[in-house]
């Protein structure tokens, strides 16, 4: 007997819904009817659904899938909160190189697609790591480490296409500043030539809390674009008079110098160290010690003209001949 009801109910609905229901809750019926209406009670066996002409009790046993919609305001306000943080992202903060935003958390799925195209991949002569974007002008992060005493440094960014991801590479790179103790550098990509690089926004560390989610995109062991993911571990892990985050999210050679993110696709921290063969024992510089970096960047400021800075000296190879050389046998009047 209810089922009959509700089968007639169905029936007025299909007739007259479209009249009442604008934004609501959506239920799909195994039978392929998408009933749109707000849902009043979910049960364990039942869900009650207000279809504006009725109120339909709809067994849990007939229901394919159910999709929860806001109503239009909200829907009006998200759309309004989305067209600014898409604003925001053209624009880092008054006075900064990098930009702060809030974002809502979401799903490590969601987080990625939102900010892999920040990432890249840092090559230098002796070195490969990662790096990541933190405005649109073409500045980026890495570690110092990943660039040591190399001037040559060539960026692949990864440009979303429809059919996948571009490669593209740049080779005009500027060293703006090093900080070796906190192993941090800014570079500048001054080849861009009009190419619109998406970055990433910067987190902070006071929200950031023990067993949060937590992601890793890099280059690890030359693997392009590799998403690693964990939770964070213990904020303030002491090594060497400085403070890191510690995760337990994969980092290997290659990911040093990429983001580590929130499920808001804000970066925490940037990955310098991990243990190949302890896994789990993932560390980050936090994001504290990066701003710090860049809002003092002229303390840090490049010297090409160093020699501790940007050049590598490399020894001779050792003699293979013993013997005295000739110019030295005549001047003793030995033969």
């Amino acid at each position: 007997m209810k089922y009959r009801q509700f089968l007639s109910s169905l029936f007025l609905l299909l007739v007259f819904g479209p009249l009442f229901c604008l934004a609501a809750d959506t239920v799909i019926l195994k039978q392929g009817q998408i009933i749109t209406g707000d849902i009043l009670v979910e049960k364990q066996n039942k869900i009650i659904l207000d279809i504006g002409l009725t109120v339909l009790d709809i067994p849990k046993q007939e229901i394919l899938d159910i999709k929860y919609e806001q109503d239009a305001n909200q829907l009006d306000a998200q759309k309004q909160n989305d067209q600014m943080a898409e604003n925001n992202e053209q624009t880092p903060d008054v006075g900064k190189l990098y930009s702060t935003a809030k974002r809502e958390k979401t799903t490590v799925e969601k987080a990625v697609e939102q900010v892999a195209e920040a990432v890249v991949k840092v090559k230098s002569p002796t070195a490969m790591g990662s790096g990541f974007f933190i405005n649109p002008d073409g500045y980026l992060i890495t570690n110092y480490h990943v660039i040591e005493k190399e001037t040559k440094i060539e960026i692949t960014v990864f440009l979303k296409k429809p059919d996948g991801f571009e490669k593209k590479e740049f080779k005009k790179v500027k060293i703006e500043a090093i900080n070796p103790f906190v192993d941090l550098a800014l570079l500048k990509v001054e080849d861009l030539n009009g190419t619109k690089v998406k970055f990433a926004h910067f987190g902070s560390i006071d929200d950031m809390t023990v067993g949060e989610r937590v992601f890793a995109i890099g280059t690890p062991l030359g693997l392009e674009r590799t998403v690693t993911d964990g939770v964070i571990s213990t904020k303030n892990r002491a090594f060497e008079g400085l403070i890191y985050i510690q995760t337990n999210a994969d980092i290997n050679p290659g990911n040093s110098g990429g983001p580590l993110f929130n499920l808001a696709g804000q970066v925490l921290g940037v990955t310098n160290m991990g243990y190949i063969f302890f896994g789990g024992l993932g560390f980050a510089i936090p994001i504290n010690y990066v701003k710090h970096f860049i809002d003092n960047r002229e303390a840090f400021a490049y010297d090409k003209d160093n020699p501790n800075t940007g050049f590598r000296y490399i020894q001779p190879d050792k003699r293979t001949n013993k013997n005295k050389p000739e110019f030295l046998k005549n001047k003793s009047g030995k033969k």
